[in-house]
């Protein structure tokens, strides 16, 4: 029989590994017995299972060391978070290029991935590229990429690039990370009906104790903010958004594409059916909330960048952008901007290939389930 993986053994395994005890709230509690339950019922790899469960365990631990420097400097909690940018969209869409180009600005604050993964203690401004954990880090990275390049293509990361805020808020498990570590039918409807008021609370937490020694206004990034929109007010009455567009064939055959290697990691084979169906669905109901929320809120309540402008003319397309936000866009901006253009050129480690057929989907099965987005967007089309 396949072992099972139990929430209090797991937390109990976290704890044990921190020598902590006390986490901020048990808000994550649902979200992982829900996790957990799919999780139990899905076939894993013996690879693939312990992956499952030291991405939990490490989750755990990092809300513990959070709770626990908190709990430390509990000023950090009143220091305010004012005039974040979010950046969003259908998966896929460019969302990682505009962070990148954001976070070159040296006046810009954004969560890099060294940090994300090892936010205590939080580094000073002179240190966040330099922090030996970062250069730790860093040097696991190149030899990773020397050993796989191919992987370049799927993903464009790196230890001091800004990362998603889903790999922190995946600490509350309520975040699609997790839903997509296999075929997770009930997590995935739990996470799209339920209230992320509690995560987004932790993501305020976690940019606080970020910026203790490093402040700066953020640029925060996550294609599935879209999802959330109004919880986020209520954390951020004044957030500002963005909402990144392209081709939605294209977007959604590079989401399945991408999440074929989550599948392939932890399941150690791809459903391609699910993929086409849950992928499909969710690129469709990122748009749709979006949408929903400009009727409500206004359309200028969201800034739109289209891929292609960005792909064409990033530097124009970043000034145009900054003015809308009401942004001061320097020399020292453009300059660091356009390095980061010249450092990651487009196919810098191969082409993202991929074919909409693998996963049993057709360019009009996807145009109609697209069209008020289509119709009311004008996005060009790709391929």
């Amino acid at each position: 029989m396949a072992q099972k993986l139990l929430a209090d053994e797991l937390i109990e395994q976290a704890r044990k590994a921190t020598s902590l005890e006390r986490f901020d709230s048990e808000s994550f509690r649902e979200g992982l017995e829900v996790f957990l339950s799919d999780v139990n019922a899905c076939t894993y790899t013996d690879a693939g299972l312990e992956r499952v469960r030291g991405s939990v365990i490490g989750a755990l631990a990092t809300r513990l060391k959070t709770t626990a420097y908190l709990t430390q400097r509990p000023e950090l909690l009143k220091r305010p978070i004012e005039r974040p940018v979010f950046v969003f969209g259908v998966p896929r869409t460019g969302t990682t290029l505009l962070s990148n180009l954001l976070a070159a600005d040296p006046r810009r604050r954004s969560p890099l991935t060294w940090e994300i993964d090892d936010p205590v203690p939080p580094p000073t401004t002179a240190t966040l590229y330099t922090d030996p954990r970062a250069a730790a880090r860093l040097e696991a990275e190149r030899k990773m990429l020397a050993a796989r390049p191919e992987m370049g293509k799927y993903y464009r990361n790196s230890a001091i690039y800004p990362n998603e805020c889903m790999f922190f808020i995946q600490s509350d498990f309520k975040a699609l990370m997790w839903e997509s570590r296999g075929v997770l039918p009930n997590y995935r409807d739990f996470l799209f009906q339920t209230d992320l008021s509690s995560t987004y609370a932790y993501h305020k937490r976690f940019l606080q104790l970020l910026q203790a020694d490093a402040p700066g206004i953020w640029n925060l990034k996550q294609p599935s903010h879209a999802l959330w929109l109004e919880t986020i007010l209520k954390i951020y009455p004044d957030a500002r958004f963005v909402w990144t567009h392209r081709d939605p064939l294209t977007a959604t055959g590079s989401f399945c594409s991408l999440l074929s290697l989550s599948h392939q990691a932890f399941m150690g084979r791809v459903d391609t059916k699910w993929l086409g169906e849950n992928c499909s669905w969710q690129a469709v109901e990122h748009a749709e909330r979006i949408m929903n929320f400009r009727d409500k809120f206004g359309e200028d309540r969201v800034i739109d960048v289209h891929y292609g402008e960005l792909m064409r003319q990033p530097i124009e397309t970043m000034r145009r952008l900054y003015k809308v936000l009401g942004d001061d866009y320097t020399a020292e901006a453009e300059s660091s901007m356009a390095t980061w253009i010249n450092d990651n050129p487009q196919d810098k480690f191969g082409r993202h290939e991929y074919k909409l057929a693998q996963y049993g989907l057709t360019p009009d099965q996807l145009r109609k389930m697209f069209e008020r987005y289509s119709s009311r967007y004008q996005v060009e089309a790709e391929g």
